[in-house]
């Protein structure tokens, strides 16, 4: 089978639809290598991470020749330049399809932020996500959700039927399946290597909730505290948690990383930390989860959206809006060894279980076995 990807985030994201894209290609070129799979990107940004995807076995990166560039060629051009190659199946990555495209289709939908969210996003951009996930829902045969909660929510915005929509959970990075422990930043390592710390990962914007696991912190007993690392970055609403610190003089308390830090280093972080805190208000899938848990930290994570799906019955949900609820989860993680032990080991079975690579690449052939 001959199957086409949009891979402009494979070759020019370095974080989550990036790593989704990167890590789907992962799973079948070893699962399935007895298929060609061809990368449709406008252009490449070269570096340790998009270089490998160059020479992969069973793979080959298709650039715009002619006139058309950028993202013209990716949204008007493309189909032409997948007709050529007589692709069999093209599946966009990343929430979009080219237009004009007459071969079997499937998209994957990652989340639908920006109307869950919608002051998050400027008014043009909102306009243009929309326009770009009604056309991918309209025109693709099968539409990949990569949870549940995304699924009802396709169903909910853009009134798809329920049957043609599949769940393909998102791979994680192949790190996180073995017993590599990664290695601790180096812009860390004078205050983690060995030390007891909490951590939260992601960007650091209103949904994500950071500032209610600061106030949450700051409800602890003084005797139990440890600090909080957070991995991630952010604008305003990083500002205002900022201020929210120094207001409450709680600098001691919450390490923000001055780096950008790599997959090796997130893993040792994961693997020596006591809990993960992660109360988001929205997710498409919610990674960072799954990350934890096949790294034998415990989670706190939001019982909203997609978060239960990603956390597992035995992790702790708790309502993200509740600070005083995610204090008292976070100081029963901390002071009962037992049932931190218990959070750990059944975490990392569920996660095995479910988002193992094998079971995801079986699953995301069920569904290009569809269309054939």
């Amino acid at each position: 089978m001959k199957i086409g990807f949009d891979a402009k985030r494979l070759y020019n994201n370095f974080t989550g639809l990036g790593n989704h894209s990167r890590t789907t290609v992962d799973i079948l070129t070893e699962f399935y290598p007895d298929n060609e799979y061809l990368l449709y990107t406008p252009k490449i940004k070269h570096n340790g991470i998009t270089s490998p995807y160059l020479e992969k076995n069973g793979c080959r990166t298709i650039l715009p020749h002619g006139l058309i560039k950028g993202g013209l060629w990716r949204t008007f051009g493309l189909a032409s330049a997948i007709k050529k190659e007589k692709v069999d199946i093209f599946h966009g990555l990343s929430n979009e399809l080219p237009v004009g495209l007459d071969i079997p289709s499937v998209v994957t939908i990652h989340d639908v932020a920006f109307k869950t969210f919608p002051d998050m996003y400027h008014a043009t951009d909102r306009f243009t996500y929309n326009r770009k996930w009604l056309h991918a829902c309209k025109k693709a045969d099968r539409i990949i959700a990569i949870s549940q909660s995304t699924k009802q929510d396709i169903i909910r915005f853009y009134n798809v039927d329920p049957d043609r929509i599949d769940i393909v959970y998102q791979p994680v990075n192949s790190i996180y399946y073995t017993d590599n422990k990664g290695i601790c930043p180096i812009s860390l390592e004078s205050q983690v290597n060995g030390k007891p710390y909490m951590l939260y990962v992601g960007s650091i914007n209103s949904r994500k909730n950071l500032l209610g696991i600061v106030k949450a912190i700051e409800l602890l007993p003084k005797d139990i505290l440890i600090p909080l690392v957070v991995i991630g970055d952010g604008r305003e609403y990083k500002q205002k948690v900022l201020e929210y610190i120094a207001e409450h003089k709680l600098d001691n308390l919450v390490i923000f990383t001055k780096e950008k830090v790599s997959t090796q280093g997130l893993r040792y972080l994961y693997s020596n930390a006591r809990l993960l805190v992660y109360p988001s208000f929205y997710e498409g899938f919610g990674l960072p989860v799954v990350e934890s848990l096949l790294s034998n930290c415990p989670v706190i994570t939001s019982n909203v959206s997609s978060l239960p799906e990603a956390a597992g019955p035995d992790s702790v949900q708790v309502d993200p809006s509740d600070t005083a609820q995610l204090s008292d989860s976070i100081k029963a993680v901390l002071t009962d060894d037992d049932l931190r032990q218990s959070m750990t080991q059944k975490g990392y079975r569920y996660a095995m279980d479910n988002f193992a690579p094998k079971v995801l690449a079986d699953r995301l052939m069920k569904v290009y076995n569809q269309l054939i």
